[in-house]
């Protein structure tokens, strides 16, 4: 696990130039991998990695050098993330190709899969990743990201060169020496404010993108990256025909989590759980105890009432028979935050979940260096509530088109706030027209009061066009579910689980998000993911004996967050100060952002998704657009070895 920084140099670059830029923008990663840090050139690139050492610690050092015996230094890789299948990998490459390891880790195994099997290889490998691999023979450089996108990887490209990064700090300092502007993307903006996130492969700055989830890449000296996509998610449900037939798919939905949960397991160092209320993480936890009888558990919550899941997750870590450990959260504490915070983003994410999952990664790293977490069940089994909403909608579908239209334009005159309007409007659209990930922040009406140039152009379909392409014959929830792993998953879900985590120089690992684990979801049929009653419905019965009872069927919560009653008392005056002080003028209306804040005090509405979506970008914009704010970045808490 590392923060790593990868340039591809024009020949006529200066070899020294380069290493310094290099070395100086990679030091704003090092709560990414503070236990080794430096930097490394060789030919026409320049490394700079940042390293957690998790697995063969006083070993696999980066960057890693290695090739075949005829050449034993052709290669250098710099890789983020862990492959769970390494020693299975080490010993087939042994085996069939009489590889030769020096080490005992994983990184070994990912650059020697990739001489032996080509681009190929990135298909072998179960885990998470972002990794650089320089062939030294070929002058090239191969690099690729895990299928579902758990490893953040930007890069930008001018004529300084190519450069590839965990984070984009580093490739805003390496601005002036690659040569590209650092302008606001207004495209990207506007996708903001309707998803909550930044999509792939966008970001905030118009010359920085981002390499999407399950693609890999190649790139020379003076050229572009010729990017390639080498995994499609495919669902394919199989029909559940009788009782032996379900029976066999729990039990294989069973089997497949306890063998990703243990090979998850697998570190130098000891491995944590995060615990929330819920069955995904619940689950997680009962699978790892299995295997660490010492295991230690983490949950956050707030005090108010219908705001914390505390009890029922210390109840679980009792039921399970793990030590717990439970860190609250104030409106004090997640205001003196939130600058840092966004500074650790890169890109702004308005989910209010990430601040508490800031603060209980910074708990857990007192205990531990790695935690399992249960991101991603939710799109791979059926979870999310709306996932319920086609079941609801379906009487709208016997509506003629054009009177399904009419009532959708009679809608817009229902007064917000009434019940059953939202319903209205939804059922009037299509699937495609409606759904657009778990978030729906702000409508085109409401984006026009706040934005000072609305593009009506520029809309969801952009992000979610292809995905409802590529799924056009499956049934309404399996589509639901694809888009998801395209947007909701990779832009809101797995950025702040690896931003609040690396900020505090924790691992964090997702068994859920296996490729195994993905091959027994994608077969799960309709009616054994979601009904009337419930969802994830086959998980559940799978995890029947695992999971304890009193959360079995526990309806979904996470680490909900009370902002809507903080933005109208004690966060009022503090979210008031950052719209009368950011410098946005050129993209929102100061007084319409002011008009929301003060309705949502004066209690008629609730604006509180859409105000939280706006200081977010604020601070973002005062941090990286103005300079205006300069949150105070802690070093590391643990030796740094320079």
């Amino acid at each position: 696990m590392c923060g790593l920084l990868g340039l591809v140099c024009p020949s006529d670059l200066d070899a020294a130039t380069a290493r310094s830029a290099v070395g100086s923008a990679v030091r704003c990663q090092r709560h990414r991998g503070p236990d080794e840090t430096g930097t490394w050139s060789g030919g026409e690139v320049v490394f700079g990695f940042n390293r957690l050492s998790i697995i063969d610690i006083e070993h696999s050092h980066q960057p890693l050098l290695w090739g075949p015996p005829e050449s034993p230094e052709r290669y250098a890789i710099l890789f983020n993330g862990e492959i769970y299948n390494y020693l299975e990998l080490r010993a087939e490459l042994a085996d069939m190709h009489m590889a030769q390891f020096n080490t005992e880790g994983d990184t070994e195994a990912v650059v020697a899969a990739y001489h032996y099997l080509g681009p190929s290889a990135v298909g072998r490998l179960r885990g998470m990743f972002a990794f650089l691999i320089w062939d030294s023979e070929r002058g090239t450089l191969f690099g690729a990201r895990d299928p579902f996108g758990i490893k953040p990887l930007f890069y930008a490209s001018g004529p300084g060169g190519v450069a590839f990064s965990s984070e984009k700090k580093s490739l805003l300092e390496l601005a002036p020496l690659l040569g590209i502007a650092t302008e606001l993307d207004r495209t990207a903006l506007q996708h903001y404010l309707v998803l909550q996130y930044v999509p792939e492969p966008e970001s905030l700055h118009t010359q920085i993108r981002r390499i999407e989830s399950g693609t890999c890449f190649t790139v020379s000296p003076g050229d572009q990256p010729m990017i390639k996509r080498y995994f499609k998610p495919e669902f394919r449900p199989r029909p559940v025909t009788d009782s032996t037939d379900a029976e066999r798919l729990y039990d294989e939905i069973a089997d497949v989590m306890r063998d990703s949960v243990a090979k998850h397991m697998r570190a130098d160092v000891t491995v944590g759980s995060f615990l929330s209320g819920g069955i995904d993480s619940t689950a997680i936890a009962a699978l790892a105890k299995e295997h660490n009888p010492n295991l230690i558990t983490f949950t956050t919550g707030f005090e108010r009432e219908g705001y914390s899941e505390v009890d029922v997750a210390a109840e679980s870590a009792a039921a399970i028979g793990v030590k717990h450990v439970v860190r609250t959260v104030n409106a004090d504490e997640m205001m003196a935050a939130l600058p840092l915070i966004v500074w650790y983003l890169d890109d702004p994410v308005a989910d209010p979940a990430l601040v508490p999952l800031w603060f209980i990664a910074r708990e857990a790293r007192k205990h531990v260096k790695v935690v399992l977490s249960g991101e991603g069940a939710d799109e791979l089994f059926g979870g999310y509530t709306i996932y319920r909403e086609p079941l609801s909608l379906r009487p709208f579908e016997r509506v003629p088109g054009s009177l399904r239209r009419a009532m959708g334009a009679f809608s817009r005159h229902i007064p917000e706030g009434t019940r059953g309007k939202d319903l209205l409007r939804r059922g009037a659209l299509s699937l495609e027209e409606r759904y657009y990930g778990n978030a729906r922040i702000f409508r085109d009406d409401q984006l026009r009061t706040v934005l000072q140039t609305f593009d009506p152009h520029i809309g969801h379909a952009d992000v979610t066009a292809g995905p409802y392409r590529e799924s056009r014959t499956w049934d309404p929830v399996t589509r639901m579910q694809h888009v998801d792993l395209f947007t909701w998953l990779r832009g809101d879900i797995l950025v702040k689980a690896d931003k609040m985590t690396m900020a505090n120089s924790l691992e964090l690992r997702v068994p859920f998000l296996d490729p195994e684990v993905f091959a027994v979801a994608s077969r799960i049929p309709l009616d054994q993911k979601v009904t009337k009653e419930t969802t994830k419905y086959a998980l559940r019965r799978a995890l029947d004996g695992i999971v304890p009872a009193h959360v079995l069927n526990r309806r979904k919560l996470g680490f909900p967050v009370p902002i809507r009653l903080w933005l109208r008392d004690e966060m009022y005056d503090w979210a008031r100060d950052i719209v009368v002080k950011s410098q946005t003028d050129r993209e929102l209306d100061r007084n319409a952002v002011l008009r929301l804040l003060e309705e949502h005090r004066a209690g008629s509405l609730d604006h509180s998704r859409r105000i939280w979506a706006l200081l977010v970008y604020m601070l973002w914009h005062g941090i990286f657009i103005e300079d205006r704010i300069k949150p105070e970045v802690p070093e590391p808490h643990y030796p740094v070895k320079l």
